[in-house]
């Protein structure tokens, strides 16, 4: 029981400050506005390891290169103490961490889509001009913009946020069992 309830905070903090690292590179690549309560917001709760590895690693273009690397410490982290938590000797287990952080890494991205996605289309519906909408359709474009060109326009419902979601969800399941495979227990 101890290790469920572990494993369950483990998983739910380094899932929360890896979306947000990852939502700060993501958040330079779109050129989204530094000033507003969610770039404010995720600033201040990845500052503390962002900020010493950018006087190493200076952004390249629009890429974030200090909060990817921070993204992959993160996740190396997480996946160390999973290990560890499972009873498996981290040192012996060495050569596929690697590749499990980076799955982890795509997990939280495709996790981070979903829920953006998610408080997207519940917003549009709810208070379509709520101060969070612009944010949220600047995160998602990337993603909607091309389903959107497929997918045409039922009487002013839009349905490519379904289908991401749907899309988004069959990756995950990819990604998981490839993770799961690799390690022989749930990460």
């Amino acid at each position: 029981m101890f290790g469920d309830i572990a494993r369950f905070l483990l998983n739910t903090v380094f899932t929360l400050f890896g979306a947000a690292l990852i939502l700060r590179a993501w958040m330079q690549v779109v050129r989204l506005p530094p000033y507003n309560p969610v770039s404010n917001a995720i600033f201040q709760a990845t500052n503390w390891l962002v900020l010493p590895l950018r006087h190493a690693l200076p952004s390249a273009r629009r890429v974030d290169v200090a909060s990817l690397v921070a993204v992959l410490l993160t996740s190396v982290v997480y996946v160390v103490a999973m290990v560890a938590i499972a009873g498996v000797d981290p040192l012996g287990f060495a050569p596929v961490i690697a590749l499990v952080s980076l799955l982890t890494i795509v997990k939280w991205a495709l996790n981070l889509v979903i829920w953006l996605t998610i408080l997207m289309a519940l917003l549009s519906w709810l208070n379509p001009h709520s101060p969070a909408m612009p944010i949220l359709y600047q995160l998602t474009a990337p993603f909607l913009n091309p389903l959107r060109r497929v997918i045409p326009n039922l009487g002013g419902i839009d349905l490519s946020p379904i289908l991401l979601f749907v899309i988004v969800q069959v990756l995950l399941m990819i990604v998981t069992r490839a993770a799961v495979s690799l390690t022989l227990f749930g990460i």
